[in-house]
C-alpha cells in the first residue's frame, strides 16, 4: 500500500513539473503573437506612449485597411499558388518514389535510399548561386516557375524518406490479398497504399507548406518584378514604405501568418496522427 502511495505521489509530481514546463512554454510561444497582434491594432506612435504589451487605447483598425488596399491580396494569391502547385508536384513524385523503395526489392534499392537520404544534409541556401544561373539559362527567372523547382527539389529527400519508413508499415497482406483478386502493382499503389498513406502526406503537406510559405531567400533573390513577388517579400515592400510604422508591419505579419494557423487548426489531428504512426509503427 505505501508502494502504491509512493508511487501515486511520484506520478502527481511528474505530472506538475511537466504542466509547468508546459505553461511556460505556452507563455514563451504565445508572446511574441499576442505582441504582433496587439501593436497591430495601434496608430503610428501609439507604442511609444501607451507601452507595448498594453491593450491599445482606442483600437485602430485602419492599418488593416491600408495593408488590404496596397496589393495584400496580390502577394497572397501568387503565395497560395506557388505553395499549392510545389505541395502537388512534391507529394506525388514523394509517393511515386517511396512506393518502390518501401515495398519493391530490387539490386539499387539500398543505393537509391541512401542517396536520397544523403541528400538531406545539403543546405538549401547553398545552391543558391547555381540554380540562379539555371532559372537564368532556362528562361525562368523572374516568374513564379523560378519558385517551385526549388521548393520541390528540396522537399523531397525528407519527404521520401519519411513516406517510405510509412509505406513500410502497412502490412503486406493487403496487397497480397488484392494480387490474388487481380490487382497488379499499379492498382495497388493507387487503390490500397496511396489510401492508407493519407495521414503520412497530410503530415508532409504541412510540414513542407509551411517552410514553403514563409521562404525568403529564393523569391527574393528569382523575383524582381513587385506584381510578380510571393508574401515573404510583401513584408519588405511594406517595411520599405513604412520605415517607421510598425504597426502596419505588424497588420501585414498578423495576415500572412493567418492563414497557416488556420489550416494547422483544422489538420492538427492529421498531423498528430502522421507523427504518431511514423513513431510507433516505424
Amino acid at each position: 500500500m505505501n508502494e502504491y502511495k509512493k508511487s501515486k505521489i511520484k506520478s502527481k509530481i511528474a505530472w506538475g513539473i511537466a504542466i509547468f514546463f508546459a505553461l511556460i512554454q505556452l507563455v514563451l510561444t504565445l508572446t511574441p503573437f499576442f505582441f504582433m497582434i496587439v501593436n497591430s491594432f495601434r496608430k503610428q506612435f501609439d507604442m511609444l506612449q501607451q507601452g507595448v504589451f498594453h491593450l491599445p487605447d482606442p483600437w485602430y483598425f485602419k492599418n488593416y485597411f491600408e495593408v488590404v488596399t496596397h496589393g495584400f491580396f496580390g502577394y497572397f494569391l501568387r503565395s497560395v499558388i506557388v505553395v499549392a502547385i510545389s505541395l502537388i508536384l512534391m507529394l506525388a513524385i514523394s509517393a511515386f518514389a517511396a512506393y518502390p523503395l518501401a515495398r519493391m526489392k530490387f539490386k539499387l534499392n539500398a543505393f537509391i535510399y541512401a542517396t536520397i537520404v544523403a541528400m538531406m544534409s545539403v543546405p538549401m541556401h547553398v545552391t543558391l548561386i547555381p540554380i540562379f544561373k539555371l532559372t537564368t539559362n532556362v528562361g525562368l527567372y523572374d516568374s513564379l516557375g523560378s519558385l517551385i523547382g526549388p521548393y520541390v527539389a528540396f522537399a523531397l529527400p525528407m519527404s521520401v524518406f519519411i513516406l517510405t519508413a510509412f509505406m513500410k508499415t502497412i502490412p503486406k497482406e493487403i496487397e497480397e490479398s488484392a494480387e490474388i483478386d487481380g490487382c497488379n502493382k499499379f492498382k495497388n499503389f493507387f487503390k490500397i497504399i496511396l489510401p492508407l498513406s493519407k495521414s503520412g502526406l497530410s503530415t508532409l503537406a504541412i510540414y513542407n507548406g509551411v517552410s514553403m510559405w514563409n521562404e525568403f531567400a529564393f523569391a527574393n533573390t528569382f523575383l524582381i518584378t513587385p506584381a510578380k513577388k510571393t508574401l515573404p517579400l510583401a513584408l519588405g515592400q511594406f517595411k520599405g514604405e513604412h520605415s517607421l510604422n510598425i504597426p502596419i508591419n505588424m497588420a501585414v505579419l498578423t495576415l500572412s501568418v493567418l492563414p497557416m494557423i488556420i489550416l494547422f487548426i483544422i489538420f492538427q489531428d492529421k498531423l498528430v496522427k502522421g507523427m504518431m504512426a511514423g513513431a510507433v509503427k516505424g
